[in-house]
């Protein structure tokens, strides 16, 4: 998820600066928007810094030379790219522009360009929080669905004591993850993640390997940790980022993943098994690069370790969930390594398909359970997948402790 946060010009802009930074450690994607009296306050390198992405200050570019066609609908693609428009701190000046649908800057022009949801944390003088003309603006914006988190009573900076504080971080971080329906209803939990393919070498420069991606692990690890879960990422290599906040280890072959799943399995309260570990291995690593020769060549494998079987025999009261993916046969085959492997649940999704599964960020899946579930979800965003596989976990969760 993204979200823009635009800091308008008054003495609590740098507390934005640790907004952004309990964002990122939420793993959300973090965009700052700075108007001109912002600038002012806080310079626009300490939110790249943070963010490690630019910060947009004005409409078009820093200068003349600067502007193309790209600077001058940059409004257009943010506002289309967010999941969420938060303004913190938000002046006197920027609620009346919004109120009013005044687009002089970047950061109103956004407001009137996205349809994202809106929130707003108000800091300014006691007499400009209280005048009517402000009254009026927030009440506006309330009925325009603007979600305000209204400022705390305290010394202002002006010297002053009253309404006009900014909120505190806390507060405001809370709102924003209530708008975006980011939980935390797996807050204590510690949920133990595999993603990624392995790699069996066959030589030094050649290896077995399969088309998975890593996709949809990633996007599970990112999900829980949103959630609350303390999460563990077990990863084969891939082109990744691992999301912020996720405990990472990086792994290549099965035997690899297994030591490092089994090490790690007594703390984990939940393990999703999304990994895609080869099922067969050389028996015979060649020392030097196999020279090609013309001929046929044979190689002989043998199966790799079944991470998953063994896991699912040490458990305890842990929740284990399977992947299975498949080119035929879909929920019968799924169904099949649900009950052979002891899985609480099975996530089967067909290989193949068109716009899903390897390399997508879509994936279309049936979420079979071992209490009888079978639900099949139409093709989503595989950040939202994560999200119903572990709506799941948490219905079974709350079942058994009522």
């Amino acid at each position: 998820m993204k979200v823009a946060v635009g800091v308008t010009g008054g003495i609590a802009a740098y507390k934005a600066a640790e907004l952004v930074r309990e964002l990122q450690q939420k793993g959300l994607e973090v965009q700052v928007i700075m108007t001109a009296h912002g600038q002012e306050f806080v310079r626009p390198l300490t939110f790249a810094a943070l963010t490690g992405q630019k910060v947009i200050t004005d409409m078009f570019g820093s200068g003349q030379q600067d502007a193309n066609v790209e600077s001058a609908i940059e409004h257009i693609a943010v506002a289309q790219s967010i999941d969420l428009l938060a303004v913190v701190p938000a002046t006197a000046d920027c609620l009346a522009k919004f109120a009013h649908g005044v687009a002089d800057d970047f950061l109103s022009t956004l407001y009137l360009a996205t349809k994202a949801p809106v929130v707003v944390a108000p800091a300014m003088n006691v007499n400009m929080w209280e005048h009517p003309a402000t009254r009026d603006n927030l009440e506006s914006l309330r009925k325009r669905g603007v979600s305000i988190v209204e400022p705390d009573d305290g010394y202002l900076a002006c010297g002053m004591t009253g309404p006009g504080r900014l909120a505190a971080t806390e507060t405001i971080l809370q709102r924003i993850l209530e708008t975006l329906g980011v939980r935390e209803d797996l807050k204590g939990e510690v949920v133990l993640v595999t993603a990624g393919p392995t790699r069996e070498e066959i030589d030094p420069v050649r290896y077995i390997s399969n088309r998975s991606s890593g996709k949809m692990g990633y996007a599970v690890a990112e999900a829980a940790h949103r959630r609350g879960a303390r999460t563990l990422l077990i990863s084969g290599p891939t082109a990744l980022q691992p999301p912020p906040g996720v405990e990472y280890i990086p792994v290549t072959t099965v035997a690899e993943m297994r030591a490092a799943v089994l090490e790690r399995l007594p703390e984990a309260s939940i393990l999703v098994k999304a990994a895609a570990p080869a099922d067969y291995r050389p028996r015979k690593r060649a020392g030097q690069k196999m020279r090609k020769t013309g001929k046929d060549l044979s190689l002989l494998l043998e199966p790799t370790e079944d991470i998953l079987s063994e896991v699912a025999r040490r458990k305890k009261d842990q929740i284990v969930v399977g992947f299975a993916a498949e080119t035929e046969n879909l929920v019968t085959s799924a169904r099949a390594k649900l009950e052979a492997k002891h899985l609480d649940f099975v996530v089967a999704n067909e290989v193949g398909k068109n716009g899903s599964g390897f390399d997508s960020d879509f994936n279309t899946v049936t979420i079979l359970g071992r209490d009888g579930l079978e639900r099949q979800l139409p093709r989503l965003k595989k950040i939202e997948v994560a999200n119903e596989i572990l709506n799941e976990i948490v219905r079974v969760q709350s079942h058994g402790k009522s």
